[in-house]
């Protein structure tokens, strides 16, 4: 187990425990999480190392790597997968200005976005650490993923976009993670982080039960603030902020499973819809946001 005696973005030794969070979804065990009070990071402590954290996602319930359409979260999740797939290939198109690049997706699950930016004509390079996952890559869209430590050695600005859709909160090597965006991609490339937002309405309102701490596997859990703190360290800058609507919905119905032990479709959309309007006037304020960096 891995205890953090120092912030694993900015090194302070200055942070205090916020909440104990249980492992809903495999273990049940319990586990502390703190926020450091210089960057604002919350950070999950005691959690596995990179050797023992694989058996934490060995679940149906993953959705990311099992791929299940079992109950009705879980159908939810692919419908708006589905829709939201051609959204995010307009906006690497938009944001690198390239019709066809290349792209690194780190962290590709089953392959579906991989599968998505190649038909439109990118060359795409897919990293993934689940043997589960990979396999139903291969067998849903005949792709070959990676292992994540490819990414040590790939080249000098060696592609122009990287993206990381609910990754990096996973990674344990944060820095080590950085400093390669840093190496690998071309001034002006484009880093693409979508992740949780603790400061969003509905992880205010559901606590310790708020699904989107996922502990153990949620490493880190980011502020918009730590996340742009954390970037200008290493050279990037912010260039938009773009908000992830659907996830208040999907992550409130979780949230209403372990707070009541049970999904409420009434509740989560309720849940999801203050949640949205809290952040539509302020999108830094969403459930789970997309940070689009540029390198300078």
């Amino acid at each position: 187990m891995i205890y953090n005696e120092a912030c694993p973005a900015c090194a302070s030794k200055s942070f205090s425990s916020v909440y104990k969070a249980i492992d809903y979804t495999v273990s049940e065990e319990v586990y502390e999480i703190c926020e450091c009070s210089d960057c604002t990071l919350r950070f999950t402590q005691h959690i596995p190392g990179i050797e023992e954290i694989g058996k934490y996602y060995q679940s149906d319930a993953y959705i990311s790597h099992s791929d299940t359409r079992q109950g009705l979260v879980n159908t939810i999740y692919h419908w708006v997968r589905k829709l939201t797939l051609r959204q995010k290939q307009k906006l690497i198109s938009r944001i690198t200005g390239l019709k066809k690049g290349r792209l690194l997706d780190i962290g590709a699950g089953t392959g579906a976005f991989v599968q998505a930016m190649q038909n439109v004509g990118w060359e795409v390079k897919g990293l993934e650490p689940d043997a589960t996952a990979r396999a139903q890559a291969l067998k849903n869209y005949g792709l070959s993923l990676a292992l994540p430590g490819e990414l040590y050695a790939l080249d000098k600005e060696s592609v122009d976009a990287i993206t990381m859709w609910h990754v990096l909160e996973h990674v344990h090597d944060l820095k080590g993670y950085w400093e390669v965006f840093t190496r690998i991609l071309p001034k002006n490339g484009r880093l693409v982080i979508a992740v949780p937002n603790y400061t969003s309405f509905d992880a205010g309102y559901y606590g310790e039960y708020w699904a989107a701490y996922d502990v153990p596997r949620h490493l880190y859990h980011f502020s918009p603030a730590s996340i742009e703190k954390l970037g200008k360290e290493f050279g990037f800058q912010i260039e938009m902020v773009k908000p992830m609507w659907f996830d208040a919905v999907y992550v409130s119905m979780l949230s209403e499973q372990y707070k009541n032990g049970r999904p409420s479709m009434i509740a989560a959309l309720w849940n999801g819809f203050r949640s949205n309007i809290n952040a539509l006037f302020n999108t830094r304020a969403c459930s789970s946001l997309i940070y689009i960096f540029k390198k300078i």
